[in-house]
């Protein structure tokens, strides 16, 4: 059995060559799932949407399905992901029209050239897997009458998460034409465990890839993005939300919640600096009022594009945390790179040092 090392933490290209922007769910049967997508590129050509699992505590991963192929010219790219009430795996996965099928020869070396084609958003499909993300339906619907009044078709977002209530919830964003009105993050719901999604509820204007934790009763917190985290919460499982200031600091994000087996908050969200691009995270022990200094778990070096955090508990108290990078000094393809740690290591490493006065 593999156990993690207290005193070190261990480090992985877990899959190659991918933009990947994971997103991970343990499955009843305590395999790893990461969602990702395909391509070494910010959405620039066609790709999929993949289902990777490990069945290692996220060393090792092999490719398992594919839970939104694309369609000719577009692609599949922007997802949310959880499971339902009864074990199954549901990705929501939306993506962009007008993308050449293949990429161009050195088109992976370019983050983002000028002249990208003009595009829509492609309404989400939502995907199920009723065996580990092996075989997957495309089936069910998404409501979203925030259309009729000018916004695009929602992008889902972060993990799909279970309300008290015994209802799914989900993080969506989109963006109006109108520039008084801008882009939103909403809370969509399902009812029906994960076939059909719709009550959407305004959670943050401005802001967009929200991601949500229920860690009790009927609060839910939400980390929005803008130019930095926000914190936003609610006492009435979703029903209305308040701006409890921000989670991060400029240009840390987008995030990602976990609820931890001792009850605390773990928070991590990419640290998105010129010259000091990483993994940072925070932790709550009191259902997210007050956080810890932060930590920063990952350094990418002089990497100039990478983050989106999603984490995992391991049955030993470790936590598995899987990222993107552009690139790193050892390794300078896109890859979906994997940190495994401990918080107390961590937090014990990343600790403020208290220098003797003069």
């Amino acid at each position: 059995m593999h156990q993690f090392n207290p005193y070190a933490r261990e480090r992985y290209i877990a899959i190659d060559n991918v933009c990947a922007w994971p997103n991970l769910t343990r499955l009843p049967d305590g395999a790893i799932v990461a969602v990702i997508f395909n391509q070494p590129c910010h959405g620039l050509w066609a790709g999929d949407v993949e289902c990777w699992g490990s069945t290692d505590e996220g060393r090792t991963w092999k490719r398992r399905g594919v839970p939104a192929p694309h369609e000719s010219g577009t692609n599949r790219m922007n997802v949310a992901a959880g499971l339902a009430g009864n074990g199954d795996l549901i990705v929501l996965a939306s993506g962009w029209t007008n993308r050449p099928e293949l990429a161009a020869p050195g088109a992976e070396q370019e983050w983002r050239p000028a002249g990208l084609p003009a595009s829509e958003i492609l309404p989400a499909w939502v995907c199920r897997s009723r065996d580990g993300g092996r075989t997957w339906d495309r089936s069910g619907s998404i409501d979203f009458p925030p259309r009729a009044e000018g916004f695009a078709p929602p992008i889902p977002f972060g993990d799909i998460v279970r309300c008290v209530d015994g209802s799914l919830g989900v993080g969506v964003y989109s963006r109006n034409p109108d520039p008084q009105i801008g882009r939103h993050a909403f809370f969509l719901r399902s009812r029906d465990d994960g076939v059909t999604w719709g009550s959407p509820v305004p959670v943050a204007e401005g802001h967009g890839e929200p991601t949500f934790i229920c860690p009790g009763g009927r609060r839910i917190l939400g980390a929005c993005r803008q130019r930095q985290l926000s914190l936003y919460v609610s006492e009435d499982t979703g029903v209305t939300w308040k701006n409890h200031g921000p989670l991060t600091g400029p240009g840390e994000l987008p995030g990602h919640f976990l609820g931890l087996k001792d009850g605390r908050i773990l928070l991590c969200y990419g640290i998105r600096h010129l010259g000091f691009y990483g993994i940072g995270a925070r932790v709550s022990d009191n259902g997210g009022t007050v956080w810890s200094t932060p930590m920063r778990l990952v350094d990418l070096e002089d990497a100039y594009d990478g983050g989106y955090p999603s984490s995992v508990e391991a049955a030993d108290g470790g936590i598995v945390t899987a990222y993107y990078a552009r690139g790193v000094s050892a390794h300078t393809r896109y890859h979906m790179g994997v940190v495994r740690w401990r918080v107390e290591e961590a937090s014990r490493r990343n600790a403020p040092v208290n220098w003797p006065s003069p």
